[in-house]
């Protein structure tokens, strides 16, 4: 994915595909892969509060760049491949206060957190979390699904695993995509609380690309973009 140049499909959705018309919904919307087969601090952290659902990612200087062996060995735990790894170098560079193992704790929280609130149809839980293509593809979902009447109720079980697939610096901004293996429970109901689909868990596989400014003040990391994982 190049960073600064992803597109968000506005009609992107998130969790779970349960029937036909769901894993459609999934992949054309997210591009969900669902495998039945097998100084200031760098946070993730809404604009206003949120008890107990606050996910923070505090941050102290990790790498310096220039040295390829101990970037790799910084990172061993945070990112699948030595690219990613030396992207996530170039992004210790551009921003001193990042920590990868913090980062994917935060990373963690808020993929639950947005998973949850898109259920929920929380405009305001999600804003704060996404950049304003995100959101926009989110909320007109969830004014869909309010107009027909339908209510999600989704769960994350478990995150099996979440590391760092890609890593960007460029001037202004940094982008850091995590591969999510998550597993979903979500149902589906019509407006007079039927289910449609759902009641199983089913594992889910995508990545999502977080993004900042380093040179900004606030110190949010933001969904900006998702796509199908192998």
């Amino acid at each position: 994915m190049a960073p600064g140049g992803e597109a968000f499909d506005p009609a992107l959705i998130v969790f779970g595909a349960l029937a036909i018309f769901i894993i459609w919904k999934l992949r054309s919307v997210l591009g969900v892969r669902i495998d039945r087969e097998g100084p200031p601090q760098t946070r993730f952290e809404p604009h206003q509060p949120m008890a107990r659902e606050s996910a923070r990612i505090s941050s102290a200087p990790v790498v310096t760049s220039g040295d390829p062996r101990g970037a790799a060995q910084t990172w061993q735990d945070v990112a699948e491949t030595v690219d990613a790894r030396t992207g996530l170098d170039a992004v210790a560079a551009a921003d001193r206060n990042f920590d990868g193992l913090q980062f994917l704790e935060g990373a963690r929280r808020a993929y639950e957190m947005i998973v949850e609130a898109f259920a929920r149809g929380d405009r305001d839980a999600l804003q704060p979390l996404l950049s304003k293509e995100s959101f926009d593809g989110f909320a007109t979902e969830i004014t869909r699904r309010e107009a027909a009447g339908e209510k999600l109720e989704t769960a994350v079980v478990a995150i099996d695993s979440a590391k760092v697939v890609d890593a960007h610096a460029q001037p202004g901004r940094i982008d850091v995509t995590v591969r999510f293996e998550a597993r979903v429970q979500m149902t589906r109901r019509d407006r007079a609380g039927e289910v449609i689909d759902g009641g199983r868990t089913l594992p889910i596989i995508e990545s999502w690309t977080f993004a900042r400014d380093p040179r900004a003040s606030d110190p949010n990391w933001k969904l900006v973009a998702t796509q199908p994982a192998d």
